[in-house]
């Protein structure tokens, strides 16, 4: 069985982070090992919630996995909170990376033209220098615009998100995939650039009249346990947008949902039909 690491915080109670991605890669059949960041009580989008920092224990977690030669055929980055969680985690990437592990980079920092809080111009660009690193990354329009430190532009066409993607990769990524791209008004999925290869490929499913917390969180995890299995990036990516929207469907029929995040859990026989017809 294939294993992969994934590094970012924990909320005890909140559909994001390690909360989704443990179970979406596990129901992958791929083993997930965590390294989380920081622990919550529940994600920043209720009213109040408790914080502690992990930081200072990603080292020695790090260095114990060493001692026990314990290696990963994936690693996985999410939401990660300062500058020393980025040195650390480009550490580990060159303490754990062989030739056939694949690294996945979700820079989660921005949305909707705006940083979230407690992000600045200088992390981003320093993201930008984790990003070299990986093999996929998989940032939305408004991160990505963030590390190539150019003007975000709600009012793009598929001619300025090709050219978007040819500068991530730029940065010494060989694959990038731009995520909630919409280019009809009814449709919204990835766009995915290859450089090796000189491809595009993408992908567009339902746009729903609905948004919820931890989705792109559900999107990465999909699309690294669908890679993580051998299926190609371009497949995967696709598995992962038609299984989020699936986890959005099942959420918007339910009268009784949460309103801190989408029902990925009942959606998940649907992700594991995909991988399985996927692999064979």
């Amino acid at each position: 069985m294939k294993r992969i690491i994934t590094v970012q915080d924990v909320s005890c109670v909140g559909k994001c982070s390690l909360t989704v991605a443990l179970p979406i890669i596990s129901a992958a059949g791929v083993e997930c090992g965590v390294l989380p960041t920081a622990v919550l009580s529940t994600h920043t989008q209720f009213s109040s919630f408790t914080f502690h920092d992990l930081t200072d224990e990603i080292q020695p977690i790090a260095d114990t996995f060493k001692k026990l030669d314990i290696d990963f055929d994936a690693i996985y980055t999410g939401y990660l909170g300062s500058h020393r969680q980025l040195e650390l985690v480009e550490s580990f990437f060159d303490t754990f990376k062989k030739d056939d592990t694949v690294i996945v980079i979700d820079p989660v920092m921005a949305d909707n033209g705006k940083l979230y809080h407690g992000f600045t111009p200088e992390f981003a660009a320093r993201m930008a220098k984790l990003c070299k690193k990986a093999d996929l990354i998989v940032p939305n329009l408004t991160e990505a615009s963030f590390m190539l430190g150019i003007e975000y532009r709600p009012d793009y066409d598929e001619e300025y998100i090709r050219y978007v993607l040819k500068l991530l990769t730029g940065l010494g990524c060989p694959r990038a995939a731009l995520t909630g791209i919409s280019l009809e008004s009814d449709k919204i999925g990835v766009y995915y650039y290859d450089s090796v290869s000189d491809k595009y490929y993408s992908y567009f499913n339902e746009l729903l009249p609905v948004s919820y917390h931890g989705t792109g969180d559900i999107y990465a995890s999909a699309a690294v346990g669908a890679i993580t299995r051998g299926i190609s990036f371009e497949e995967s990516l696709r598995i992962a947008t038609d299984y989020t929207l699936e986890c959005m469907k099942l959420t918007l029929r339910d009268e009784n949902r949460r309103f801190y995040g989408v029902n990925f859990e009942q959606a998940l026989p649907y992700y594991i039909e995909m991988i399985d017809r996927a692999v064979k």
